[in-house]
């Protein structure tokens, strides 16, 4: 079926394709351009006027290595594999990108023995890492402070809005069609079909992908699928080096991640536009795209508040989730924590830059959905949780989003 062809329901267009995609993040992208790499026409719908307005575009460009997850997971599978086949993309279509590898390193003697897991870990994941002394860690990092390290490889940075422009070509030149402005209200399967309905149109699809990340979950209940998590938003906090003071990063430097909280903690990324971010760390956001304190939207703090599971994990987090807290209202103590990894930095090297908000699907019974998800109903695919390394990993999920829909499409 063609998107030039039209039919009237309802008193409103009804548009035609072969399958509709929600959202044009990174993830939205890859699916509708993974669709159209086989003859599948694909229309995109994103309710902002441009592509990869949120998690995607504000994030800090790392290629994850899938140095971090379980074994056997869908992270540690799609993320090792896409720190090659996205350099691969990037390449090929002429879209900025360098591996430069990282270090991840140990600042005490108690970090050594979770620095040792993380080597195993590493190895258990087919990721090239190895355990090197201080010293040999200063010859990547001169500045760096620590008793021992972690070389990763195969850590890179790309531009992932370049990414996206790229896989927007590709769904365009294959006659599908990318739709700003355009909010998605609800679909129903019907038949041998999918009515997807937007502010200002009825799409007539025989399939649905939805990737709405910040709201996966709610729209997957506007089209009658339960997600079987809530997205929970957290605000990740940045600021840049000025440039006096990134001349004492080379690369990436991460600490070693604490067991006891879900994010990896405070870290410095060259960037690859250049300039040094430094951060993030990672608050409870009053709204779904609460880039800032002030940004509060009612219906996002009331969901998150009547989730029992955020207030379930909040109880085992306690302290690491007040240290967060205490850091995003302190430009000194957020300073201080990388001065850690760099001794030197001080609040006054430190410069505002824009915060991201990660989509984290959370569990009734409290514990973070720690794998992508995806559910499925018929002639539809949602993918509910897609946090980092999803820009990472975007080409794998995609195809596993495209073997799902054939599932469900049969």
């Amino acid at each position: 079926m063609g998107h030039s062809d039209r039919e009237s329901l309802r008193g409103k267009v009804l548009a035609v394709a072969r399958v509709v995609v929600i959202g044009a993040g990174i993830v939205g992208l890859a699916v509708a351009a993974r669709l159209a790499a086989r003859g599948d026409e694909a229309v995109v719908i994103e309710k902002e006027g441009d592509l990869a307005r949120h998690q995607t575009g504000r994030n800090s460009g790392v290629i994850h290595s899938g140095l971090y997850y379980a074994p056997g997971s869908l992270k540690a599978e799609f993320a090792a594999a896409g720190a090659r086949t996205m350099v691969a993309f990037a390449r090929e279509h002429e879209v900025e990108v360098v591996v430069c590898g990282k270090l991840v390193v140990a600042t005490s003697p108690a970090q050594l023995p979770a620095l040792r897991a993380l080597a195993a870990r590493a190895d258990a994941n087919g990721v090239p890492a190895r355990l090197i002394s201080a010293a040999e860690a200063r010859e990547y990092e001169p500045h760096v402070r620590c008793v021992g390290a972690l070389r990763v490889e195969s850590t890179g940075s790309v531009d992932y809005a370049g990414v996206c422009r790229a896989l927007s070509q590709i769904v365009t030149d294959r006659g599908g069609e990318v739709r700003y402005d355009e909010q998605y209200v609800g679909a129903r399967t019907r038949g041998d079909g999918v009515e997807v309905r937007t502010a200002r149109d009825v799409l007539r699809a025989d399939a649905l992908v939805a990737c709405a990340g910040l709201h996966a979950d709610r729209a997957a209940v506007a089209a009658g699928v339960d997600p079987g998590a809530r997205i929970v938003p957290f605000r990740g906090e940045y600021f840049e080096l000025t440039p006096e003071a990134s001349t004492l990063v080379n690369g990436l430097i991460y600490p070693v991640p604490d067991p006891r909280f879900p994010f990896l903690g405070v870290h410095l990324t060259r960037m690859i536009h250049g300039g040094v971010h430094a951060g993030p760390n990672a608050v409870l956001a009053l709204a779904r795209e609460g880039y800032r304190w002030r940004e509060v939207n009612a219906r996002d703090v009331g969901s998150a508040l009547s989730w029992p599971g955020l207030w379930r994990m909040g109880a085992h987090n306690v302290l690491p989730g007040a240290r967060e807290v205490l850091r995003s209202l302190s430009r000194r103590r957020f300073a201080a924590s990388l001065a850690e990894l760099v001794p030197g930095i001080t609040a006054a090297d430190l410069v505002p830059a824009p915060a991201g908000v990660r989509a984290q699907a959370l569990s009734r019974d409290g514990s973070l959905v720690d794998d992508f998800l995806l559910r499925t109903a018929p002639r539809q695919v949602h993918v509910i949780n897609a946090p980092s390394p999803a820009a990472t990993a975007a080409l794998q999920i995609a195809e596993r989003v495209v073997r799902e829909l054939d599932a469900v499409t049969r």
